[in-house]
């Protein structure tokens, strides 16, 4: 079963539960549409497949080949994503109503939550950090890695809608509804201004999950967000002649392993625990907890354009 976190919002009486999944929906450009598979346990194994079973034409009488096709089996481990919530006796006592207090620590928490989840989505690395996930920026290789050769939507216009042509070509299926490309703010602002120039006039605004977006294609446009320390999560870098270029993720996202898609992992979903007043200090505890993974099933689910001038 695959369920988005907004969906799940729908469907959870708890106050306190309903109240964080949707801030995490509100701040979070990926979690607002990444379905979540949820299963029990903290591993989740599946097949990939490896190679095809061979089939051929046959005389009559004749008989087949006999062949079969070859899978690796494939292992996501769930990371454990959260932290505490602490609001002293004294500040509810002095500094106003107890629910307030707590309510906005917590939206602090969810939002760092939410920010670091988008982090890792493209740049989690296990080999730095064995705690969490690998990011797409890990899982992507060969042909879903293109790069656009330093090529911008304003000094080389046609050359960079051909290479962003080619970055959704790359994701089989890909759509506004179950898709979207994710960049730099910067390099989505150089694209409007790019298509304009060659004469295409404003791109095409809809409305996705409550947010108005910017589509190419149909597909939208998304800003990957910051770090909690105030970076980008696709950052501008200075390339050759200390010219600014970033990169582009092109992500299809499916509900079931079939949709040979991004897919987000979970075992419970998002957790928020009213604990109390804590015993070793004089604080009311609120917990958040995701225990959170991603897979790409199949080779197509997501692509990578790299070094697109931000100009």
């Amino acid at each position: 079963m695959a369920l988005t976190l907004t969906e799940s919002a729908k469907l959870t009486t708890d106050h306190l539960q309903q109240g964080v999944i949707e801030t995490f929906v509100q701040e979070s450009p990926i979690l607002d549409r990444l379905p979540l598979i949820t299963f029990e346990g903290s591993a989740f194994a599946y097949n990939e497949e490896s190679t095809l079973p061979g089939v051929s034409f046959r005389a009559v009488n004749e008989a087949y080949p006999e062949s079969t096709g070859s899978v690796n089996q494939r292992i996501e481990t769930l990371a454990i994503l959260g932290g505490d919530s602490d609001v002293d006796r004294f500040i509810v006592k002095t500094r106003g109503n107890l629910n307030e207090q707590r309510a906005i620590q917590t939206a602090m928490k969810i939002k760092a939550a939410s920010m670091h989840f988008s982090d890792q989505f493209f740049n989690g690395d296990m080999a730095v950090n064995p705690k969490g996930f690998d990011g797409l920026g890990k899982r992507l290789t060969g042909r879903q890695v293109i790069d656009a050769k330093s090529v911008g939507p304003i000094a080389n216009g046609h050359e960079f809608f051909d290479a962003l042509d080619r970055l959704a070509a790359s994701v089989r299926g890909i759509n506004g509804s179950n898709g979207a490309l994710y960049m730099n703010g910067e390099l989505i602002a150089r694209i409007r201004s790019g298509f304009r120039r060659l004469g295409g006039g404003e791109l095409l605004m809809s409305d996705i999950e409550g947010k108005r977006t910017i589509m190419w294609n149909g597909i939208p446009l998304l800003d990957a967000g910051q770090k909690l320390d105030g970076t980008d999560v696709l950052p501008l870098t200075a390339g050759t002649g200390g010219k600014e270029t970033g990169d582009i993720y092109a992500v299809r996202f499916g509900t079931t392993e079939a949709d040979a898609a991004v897919t987000g992992l979970t075992n419970g979903g998002i957790q928020a625990t009213d604990l109390g007043e804590a015993h070793d200090k004089p604080v009311y505890r609120t917990r958040i907890e995701f225990y959170c993974g991603i897979a790409v099933f199949g080779g197509k689910g997501a692509a990578r354009l790299m070094n697109v001038l931000n100009g």
